[in-house]
């Protein structure tokens, strides 16, 4: 999902990463093989986040989800992988209306 800037800040106060800028050449591959969202890179490689839907609930919450890891030493190369959950729960109640 794309996330406003509201929610990205939300998101980098409990998630050590940065974002990928939309005009970063990167981001239309990114999209291509994942949907649009707002993609975050750290150390161990690319992340997006997924609200996590409770039935009957509007989302308060999301999990950043993996979608590949750093190939080479340098942060030069991703290797995509099936996207994996990592537990990282970040809190989004404070910016919902």
């Amino acid at each position: 999902m794309k996330l406003s800037e509201v929610q990205i800040n939300r998101t980098l106060s409990q998630f050590r990463a940065q974002v990928l800028a939309e005009d970063h050449p990167a981001v239309a591959q990114f999209c291509e093989l994942f949907g649009h969202h707002t993609f975050f890179l750290d150390s161990r490689g690319l992340y997006v986040l997924e609200l996590l839907e409770v039935p009957g609930m509007e989302a308060r919450d999301g999990e950043m989800i993996s979608l590949a890891d750093w190939s080479d030493a340098n942060f030069t190369r991703l290797t995509t992988h099936a996207p994996e959950p990592t537990g990282v729960v970040i809190d989004l109640k404070e910016i919902q209306h």
